[in-house]
């Protein structure tokens, strides 16, 4: 699986794109080219495609225009991968009033974090340890801290319940998107695999053996319909991760 690193790219050129403090306007007989434009084909070659098939000529191929028209508006891979993530990242509502308090809020914030995966599968394969540092990424981290903001946690146990949320979106996603795409990849479905290999596994699965994975095995494939349902692990850790923290906002007005 191909990992991409955001902040790969040079820190000035980066910052000037992501804040388009010096984009340049395409010249007379030229294709009407701009940095929107070109990032939004990188967008949809990465979601139709996936990361390793983004390149600059590529994107140009998708443009119809030559690779070195993109050079005029975009340094390198790097800074578009950046402006890429910045821009998909402001894709998120973000709407002030939501009924329900902090814990509404931050349900809120982790569906539509997991609609961003969905859409743009190509996200989870992004080490971002090293922030993009684009206008987008920073009024999405301030809207979401503003969800846990005067419930009573501090500045740090703010940042980590932002975290925490995050995180366990990213992790569901993982497992939402990798079943969605088996099927497209190995051209069989969940039902049709299962059936393959139950005529096996009926001769080698000792139940007296394993009492309480064939017991919850079973029960957990009856209620959820399949061996494993990414909606119900998410919908199921989003309420312990919410309890969590309550846990934490109840213990300090203690």
């Amino acid at each position: 699986m191909t990992i991409e690193y955001s902040g790969k790219g040079d820190p000035a050129r980066s910052l000037a794109l992501l804040w388009r403090t010096s984009e340049r306007t395409s010249r007379k007989g030229k294709p009407d080219l701009s940095v929107d434009r070109i990032v939004r084909a990188a967008i949809e070659v990465a979601d139709a495609e996936g990361l390793q098939a983004l390149s600059m000529r590529r994107v140009a191929e998708k443009l119809g225009v030559g690779t070195m028209s993109l050079y005029t508006y975009v340094p390198g891979k790097p800074e578009l991968f950046d402006v890429m993530l910045d821009t998909v990242y402001g894709e998120t509502a973000r709407p002030e009033d939501v009924p329900g308090g902090w814990r509404e809020r931050l349900a809120l914030i982790a569906r539509e974090n997991w609609a961003l995966y969905v859409r743009h599968p190509w996200l989870l394969q992004v080490a971002t340890s090293r922030p993009v540092l684009g206008p987008n990424v920073i009024a999405k981290y301030d809207y979401e801290l503003r969800a846990v903001s005067g419930i009573g946690l501090t500045d740090v146990e703010m940042d980590s319940a932002i975290t925490l949320i995050t995180g366990f979106v990213h992790g569901t996603a993982r497992g939402a998107v990798e079943a969605a795409q088996a099927e497209s990849e190995t051209g069989m479905s969940d039902d049709q695999w299962w059936a393959a290999h139950a005529p096996f596994l009926s001769r080698i699965a000792d139940t007296s053996r394993y009492p309480t994975a064939a017991r919850v095995g079973e029960a957990a494939a009856e209620a959820l319909g399949s061996a494993y349902s990414a909606q119900h692990a998410f919908e199921f850790g989003l309420e312990r991760v919410l309890d969590g923290i309550g846990a934490l906002i109840a213990g300090r007005a203690t």
